[in-house]
């Protein structure tokens, strides 16, 4: 036979602990930054909500925005790097692409730096933004294309014009050096960077248009008397002798496996207008590695001028001040390409944030730097990670969360969690990844946010990289 319930107030009797009376209780409403103290009646989450919401926090629910701009702007990071790391199918891409989508609608600009899948080229066409397709048949990039930069520095005048040039034939030079470096699979002497200085010198001075290697390759091969000067020869014999691997170098360029990319002037620069900018180099994907890192070079060359144009003219009052966003997905794909071309992306990479430029930095792991060819890359390449303020990680297994934590500091909870992430707990077919869509947002000795992202709408058609797969099933 059940109990009988008790009436509300109690029974009554002595010591059966009846109220005679109860008053209602007082009821006060403010936020929570007001009455954060009234402990243990209320408790911030301590979620950041500057930037674009990514998620849920895992264990309260809390909605969680992510933005590199955004949080320096808020103070708490100091610079806006930002490096995912992961392992395949976990949604890297995905964070990514709701990060990039967050950034047009908050006036930033994304540019995805050599889309070599293509993952950005759909969502990119639905922002109502510019797609430039590289390879043999489409479009063409002139590696010596200064682009905004020389609209820029057309607009100048005095030192500020001289200074820009400087810029511009710096930038002219490294890029064409680091071409050269890829196709030889070897660095360029000292005195092959003095005669390729020289022979940008004399083009400039002779052509009213960006020159092209075309042109350096023509100018090397008729050795003007200012060339034979810079190689310190006499006879045009010698000169000849003098330059004969660097002229094969150039020609591999125009010529060899990467002839129809490179070897013409740009067809389509970037529009500094466009609310968001995919360079799609998967179609140069099959034609082997060097030259997709050779796309990816020119890419995050070209890009990187176009923000350096845009800073130029706004801090002249010459045009809007914007942000951007810079994708590079693939990372270590470029630079593994040959001894050097991490310094390369670091010099290109280094001062983001006085450009008003965060950067996103993909790979699947850490181990990937171990595929560099010297210790001197390895350790520059180690340095991108070093200086991203954001270290999002999505599934990972043991091993590789013991050199990420010699990067980022975690806890053990944190490397359990994140290992948990890392492999299917079923083999059922359709089962679901148990780390898709979901990441630890790392800063600095804070304690990691863990987040679970949600599709809505179109994103999840926008988002999904296997659409191909599926397809042909």
């Amino acid at each position: 036979m059940a109990e009988p319930l008790g009436p509300p107030w109690g029974w009554r009797g002595h010591g059966a602990g009846r109220a005679a009376h109860v008053e209602p209780a007082p009821e006060y409403q403010a936020t929570t930054s007001q009455v954060c103290g009234l402990y243990p009646f209320t408790a911030g989450s301590g979620t950041p909500t500057a930037g674009t919401p990514v998620g849920r926090h895992q264990l309260w629910g809390e909605v969680v925005c992510l933005d590199p701009l955004a949080w320096l702007r808020e103070g708490l990071v100091t610079n806006p790097g930002m490096f995912v790391l992961g392992q395949p199918g976990t949604g890297k891409s995905t964070l990514v692409k709701r990060l990039v989508t967050g950034a047009v609608a908050t006036g930033t600009t994304p540019i995805i730096l050599g889309d070599t899948k293509p993952d950005y080229t759909r969502l990119v066409d639905y922002l109502g933004g510019q797609v430039i397709r590289v390879g043999r048949g489409v479009d063409r990039i002139n590696p010596l294309d200064a682009g905004p930069l020389d609209e820029a520095r057309r607009r100048l005048s005095g030192a500020d014009a001289e200074a820009l040039w400087w810029e511009v034939r710096s930038r002219r030079l490294s890029l064409l050096l680091a071409l050269a470096t890829l196709v030889r699979e070897a660095r360029i002497t000292n005195a092959e960077e003095v005669v390729l200085s020289r022979a940008i010198d004399l083009l400039d001075d002779r052509l009213d248009r960006d020159p092209t290697i075309v042109d350096v390759l023509h100018i090397l091969e008729h050795g003007p008397e200012e060339l034979r000067s810079a190689t310190r020869t006499d006879t045009a014999d010698s000169y000849r002798a003098q330059t004969r691997d660097l002229v094969f170098t150039l020609d591999l360029l125009i010529s060899g496996s990467l002839a129809g990319v490179f070897d013409a002037a740009t067809t389509r620069p970037l529009d500094l207008d466009a609310p968001a900018i995919s360079v799609d180099i998967s179609r140069v994907r099959a034609a082997g590695d060097k030259l997709l890192t050779a796309a990816m070079l020119c890419t995050w060359a070209y890009a990187f001028g176009m923000v350096d144009a845009a800073t130029a003219l706004a801090d002249l009052h010459a045009a809007p001040r914007r942000s951007y966003l810079g994708v590079m997905d693939e990372l270590w794909r470029a630079l593994r390409g040959a001894p050097g071309l991490v310094e390369h992306a670091d010099a290109l990479t280094r001062l983001n944030r006085a450009k008003g430029m965060a950067s996103i930095m993909i790979t699947h792991s850490l181990a990937d730097l171990d595929a560099l060819a010297t210790e001197e890359d390895r350790a520059k390449a180690k340095g991108f990670a070093d200086r991203s303020a954001i270290t999002v990680l999505a599934g990972l297994p043991p091993r590789e969360l013991a050199r990420v934590h010699e990067i980022t500091p975690l806890t053990g909870p944190e490397q359990q969690l994140v290992t948990s992430w890392s492999a299917p707990d079923s083999w059922q077919p359709g089962a679901r990844h148990p780390g898709r869509g979901k990441y630890l947002i790392k800063t600095g000795e804070r304690l990691g946010i863990p987040v679970g992202l949600s599709l809505v709408g179109p994103e999840t058609d926008l988002y999904d990289t296997d659409q191909a797969i599926r397809a042909t099933a």
